[in-house]
C-alpha cells in the first residue's frame, strides 16, 4: 500500500503515478475534494485537473475530509493515524492505515508578517482571501488592497476581481530588477510569460495600480480595518521617511511567500535543510520508504509540485516492489522547475527591515495576544535562547494555531533582539500534528 498525504498538484500526481505502476494507493486529504489550494473548487464541485482520474482509478482510495495526526514507524513501513470526518463536526472516526511507502505532499501555508493593526478584522492572508473567493465565491471586502511579495499576489487579485471586489492596488515590496540576478531562472520560467501577460491585461482592464518597492506597514480601525498606511521601502525593507500614505479600505490581503507544512515530515523524522525537507533525485527523504514532493521540498509553484509528485509516486511504487521507471521528461521538468524556484527565491526575498515597522504594542502572537514589548521582556528576563524556551516563557505559539501563523516571525524577531539562533522549523515539531479531542485519542482505531 502506498499512502499519499495531501491532494494538491503534488499529491494527485503521486497517487496517479503509483497507481499506474500497479500499486494500491490511499490518498488522504483534509478537503472534501482534491485539488489543494491551487485548484480549489467551489463547494460541491469536483473537477480539478486530475480529479476524474482519481475518481475513476480503482487502485486509488480517496479519504476526503481526513486529517493525519501522527506517523509511526513500524518494522515493515509506517502506521498512519487518521481522523475522518469534518474537523468540527460530530461522528469523526479514527483509523490507522499501513503504508509500505509514504509520499508526503502536505504543501505550505501563507507566510505572515506582523505589523501594527494586523490583528484587526478584515486583515487576512492572501491565501485565505483566494480560498474564500474560489471556494465560496465570497470577497473579503468591497475595497481591498493586496500587499506583500511574490507572484502569488497576482492570482489573488484576479480571484478578488472575479467575485466583484474593487482591488485598489497590488503592492509588491520588492523590485522587478531582482530577476536580473537570475537569468537562468527567467529562461526556465519562460513558459509562464503567457500567464503573466494575462495578469497584466487584468490589471490594465480594471485600472488596478501595481506598485513595486511599496507595501502596507500599518492597518487602522476600531472594530475592523478602515484604512491602511502604505510606504515606500528601501532594499532592506526599511520605510523611507515621508513616503507614507493612508488609503481607505475595508480589507487587506497580505502574503509574504509561503512556509512549508512540516508537522508530518518531522513526525516521520525526515531531515531538513534550510527549513525544507531534504530529498534526492527520486524525491526520497532521509527516512527509508518516505518520499516528499511539492512545497515541502522548496517553494516552486504548481507545475514543479506536479512533476515532483509524479517522480515521488513512481519511486514509492518501486520501493514497494512494483516495476516502474522514471520518465526522462518528468525529471527534466523537475530540474527546470527547481531552477525557476531558485530565481523566485532571489527575486522575492523577505528582508529583515520589516521588523522596524513594529512598535512595542504590536501583537506578535495573535492567539495568545503577546506583544513585541512582552516578547522583549521575556527574552531579557528569562534569557530564552531557543524556540522551545521562547514558547514556554513568552507563550508565543502556544495558542490554537500552534505557531503556524506567528512562529516563524517570532523566531526572526527573537534572533534580531538577542543575536541568537532560533530555528523556525522547531515550532512545527509536536507529538500530535493536528488538533485532536482527548476522547478521540482514547478511542480504538479501525485498522486497514
Amino acid at each position: 500500500m502506498i499512502v499519499v498525504i495531501g491532494a494538491g498538484p503534488a499529491g494527485i500526481n503521486a497517487a496517479r503515478a503509483a497507481a499506474a505502476a500497479g500499486a494500491e494507493v490511499t490518498l488522504i486529504d483534509t478537503a472534501p475534494a482534491v485539488g489543494g489550494q491551487y485548484h480549489r473548487q467551489p463547494v460541491g464541485a469536483d473537477n480539478a485537473p486530475g480529479a476524474a482520474d482519481i475518481a475513476a482509478e480503482p487502485k486509488i482510495h480517496h479519504l476526503s475530509e481526513s486529517v493525519v495526526w501522527a506517523i509511526e514507524a513500524v518494522d515493515d513501513g509506517h502506521r498512519i493515524h487518521v481522523r475522518t470526518g469534518q474537523a468540527d463536526g460530530p461522528g469523526r472516526q479514527g483509523r490507522t492505515v499501513h503504508a509500505d511507502a509514504l509520499v508526503l505532499a502536505t504543501g505550505a501555508y501563507d507566510r505572515a508578517l506582523p505589523f501594527p493593526g494586523w490583528d484587526l478584522p478584515g486583515v487576512v492572508t492572501a491565501g485565505a482571501a483566494q480560498a474564500m473567493a474560489k471556494g465560496q465565491g465570497v470577497a473579503v471586502g468591497e475595497r481591498v488592497v493586496v500587499a506583500g511579495t511574490g507572484p502569488f499576489l497576482l492570482p489573488v487579485a484576479q480571484s478578488l476581481v472575479n467575485v466583484g471586489a474593487e482591488v485598489v492596488g497590488v503592492l509588491e515590496a520588492n523590485r522587478a530588477r531582482g530577476w536580473l540576478s537570475a537569468p537562468k531562472a527567467l529562461l526556465a520560467g519562460r513558459g509562464k510569460l503567457g500567464e503573466l501577460a494575462g495578469y497584466v491585461k487584468l490589471l490594465a482592464r480594471h485600472r488596478i495600480p501595481y506598485r513595486t518597492g511599496r507595501t502596507v506597514v500599518a492597518a487602522h480601525g476600531t472594530d475592523r480595518v478602515t484604512e491602511v498606511t502604505t510606504a515606500v521601502i528601501d532594499g532592506k525593507w526599511k520605510v523611507k521617511p515621508g513616503s507614507e500614505r493612508r488609503i481607505p479600505v475595508d480589507a487587506v490581503c497580505v502574503g509574504f511567500g509561503f512556509t512549508p507544512q512540516l508537522e508530518l515530515a518531522l513526525s516521520a523524522r525526515c531531515r531538513l535543510v534550510d527549513g525544507f525537507v531534504e530529498v534526492d533525485a527520486a524525491q526520497a527523504t532521509s527516512v527509508p520508504g518516505v518520499f516528499a514532493a511539492g512545497e515541502l521540498t522548496g517553494i516552486g509553484g504548481a507545475d514543479l509540485a506536479a512533476a515532483e509528485g509524479t517522480v515521488a509516486g513512481t519511486a514509492a511504487a518501486a520501493h514497494a516492489g512494483h516495476e516502474s521507471t522514471q520518465r526522462k521528461g518528468v525529471l527534466r521538468a523537475v530540474r527546470r522547475g527547481r531552477v525557476f524556484a531558485q530565481g523566485l527565491d532571489k527575486a522575492y526575498p523577505v528582508r529583515p527591515g520589516w521588523q522596524s515597522w513594529l512598535t512595542d504594542e504590536t501583537l506578535v502572537c495573535r492567539c495568545e495576544e503577546v506583544s513585541l514589548g512582552a516578547l522583549r521582556t521575556s527574552l531579557d528576563h528569562y534569557q530564552a535562547l531557543g524556540v522551545r524556551s521562547l514558547k514556554l516563557t513568552s507563550r508565543v505559539g502556544l495558542g490554537l494555531c500552534q505557531g503556524r501563523v506567528c512562529g516563524r516571525a517570532a523566531a526572526e524577531l527573537a534572533a534580531g533582539i538577542t543575536g541568537g539562533t532560533y530555528d523556525p522549523a522547531a515550532t512545527a515539531k509536536r507529538p500530535l500534528a493536528a488538533p485532536l479531542r482527548l476522547s478521540e485519542l482514547a478511542e480504538k482505531e479501525e485498522s486497514k
